[in-house]
C-alpha cells in the first residue's frame, strides 16, 4: 500500500441519532491518521423524527426522501469540517459515507440509508459506502467495524488495551498490541446510551436524551427489574454478535418505561449498560489493564460513575480511561474509523476484522461512486 499522504472526510450517523458527524482526516498510511477538523450537522427534532419513524415501518416514499435527505445533511456535515480548514478544500481525495442504519439483521440483511451519488456530485471526489454489506454476504455479523481502526490506530503499543464505545449500542474491542491484528477481536455487549435516553424522553418529553445524566442521578436502579433483564438471550450469545435498535430500541425503552416509572427507570437503564458491559468483559475478554471508553455516553457521569465501579471490583480490576485523554477527542472517533475504512477500501484492502464480524474471510468492504 502506498504511504502517500491522503486527505478524506469520514461520516458516521450512529444510532444515537445525534447527528451527522464529520471528521477531515490526513492519512500518512493505514496506522497513522492525523484528525484535522471534526463537525457535527446536529439533526433537528423532526429530522430525528424521520429517522425514528423509519424504524417502525413506513411507505416506500417516506424511505426514498428519507434516503436523500441523509445525503443532503450528509453533505452539509462535509462542507462544515471543509470549512474549518478552507484551503486543504481542494486536496480531498475522498469520502467514507456510511449512512443511517435503518434495519440490522445479520446473516440476513444489514441496511443503510443515504444516497452517496448526492455527496460525489456535490464535492467531486470518489465516495465509498455501503461498508456494512459484503461483510454480511461472506457470512458476517456487518458490524462492529470501528475495530479495524482500533487495532491499527488505537492499540496500545507494549500492552493489551480494551477499546469501548458507548453509542447508542455498546461495542469493545480487545487489541494486544497496535497494528497487530493477531488476537483482537470485538463484538456488540448490547445497549449503550440508547435505552437510557429513550427512557429519559418517556420520562420528559422536552428531553432529547439524558442530559449530564440529571433525571439518573435522581432515581435508583430497581434491582429486580433489572435482574429480569440481563437474563436476555442476546447477553449469553458467545462472540461474534451484533444488535442494534431493532432489539434494543424504543420499544424496549417503552417496556422498561411502563415497568419502573419516573428518573428510576433511567438509572435501571444506565445500571443496565454498565452490567452488561461488565459482564462481557468477564466472560470473553482476557486480562487487560485498561479500558479505554469513547462515544456518547462518556458524557453521562452517572454511566461512567457505574462503569468506573463495575469494571474496577472483583479479582481483575481495570482502569476505565477516557479516550480524549490519550488521542483526540472521543467524539470524532467513529468518523475517523469510516475515514480509515474507506481509505482501506482506495487501497484494496480488507477493512472487516474476521475475530469481530465472523465473515469467512477479510475482504475489501463498500462500493464505490466515482468522483
Amino acid at each position: 500500500m502506498t504511504e502517500r499522504p491522503s486527505l478524506g472526510v469520514g461520516l458516521m450517523s450512529g444510532t444515537s441519532l445525534d447527528g451527522m458527524d464529520a471528521a477531515l482526516v490526513r492519512f500518512h498510511g493505514p496506522t497513522h491518521a492525523e484528525l484535522i477538523s471534526f463537525a457535527t450537522r446536529p439533526y433537528s427534532d423532526s429530522e430525528r423524527a424521520a429517522i425514528r419513524s423509519a424504524f417502525d415501518g413506513g411507505s416506500a416514499r417516506a424511505f426514498a426522501a428519507l434516503h436523500v435527505q441523509l445525503a443532503d445533511w450528509a453533505c452539509d456535515a462535509v462542507q462544515l469540517a471543509l470549512d474549518q480548514a478552507p484551503a486543504l478544500a481542494p486536496e480531498l481525495a475522498f469520502i467514507a459515507f456510511h449512512g443511517q442504519t435503518i434495519w440490522h439483521e445479520p446473516p440476513l440483511v444489514t441496511w443503510q440509508l443515504g444516497e452517496p451519488a448526492l455527496l460525489a456530485e456535490r464535492f467531486g471526489v470518489r465516495v465509498v459506502s455501503n461498508f456494512r454489506a459484503r461483510d454480511v454476504a461472506a457470512g458476517g455479523q456487518g458490524a462492529p467495524l470501528v475495530p479495524v481502526a482500533d487495532v491499527l490506530l488505537f492499540g496500545a503499543p507494549d500492552a493489551p488495551r480494551v477499546l469501548l464505545n458507548l453509542g447508542g449500542m455498546a461495542n469493545l474491542t480487545y487489541v494486544e498490541r497496535r497494528a497487530q491484528e493477531r488476537g483482537a477481536f470485538a463484538f456488540d455487549t448490547g445497549p449503550g446510551v440508547a435505552i437510557i435516553d429513550a427512557v429519559a424522553r418517556l420520562v420528559r418529553p422536552d428531553l432529547p436524551f439524558d442530559r449530564d445524566g440529571r433525571l439518573a442521578s435522581q432515581g435508583k436502579p430497581d434491582e429486580r427489574v433489572l435482574a429480569e433483564l440481563l437474563t436476555d438471550p442476546f447477553f449469553a450469545l458467545s462472540p461474534p454478535k451484533s444488535t442494534g435498535r431493532e432489539r434494543f430500541g424504543d420499544g424496549y425503552a417503552k417496556a422498561l418505561h411502563a415497568r419502573v416509572l419516573g428518573a428510576d427507570g433511567v438509572a435501571t437503564a444506565v445500571e443496565l449498560t454498565a452490567r452488561v458491559v461488565g459482564r462481557a468483559l468477564a466472560s470473553w475478554v482476557p486480562s487487560a489493564p485498561e479500558v479505554v471508553v469513547s462515544g456518547g455516553g462518556v458524557h453521562h457521569p452517572g454511566l461512567m460513575a457505574a462503569l468506573a465501579r463495575e469494571l474496577g471490583a472483583g479479582d481483575r480490576p481495570r482502569q476505565v480511561r477516557r479516550f480524549d485523554d490519550l488521542f483526540f477527542p472521543g467524539d470524532a472517533k467513529e468518523a475517523v474509523a469510516f475515514a480509515l475504512l474507506g481509505y482501506l477500501t482506495l487501497h484494496g484492502q480488507p477493512g472487516n476484522l474476521v475475530n469481530a464480524t465472523g465473515a469467512a474471510g477479510p475482504r475489501v468492504l463498500g462500493t464505490v461512486a466515482p468522483a
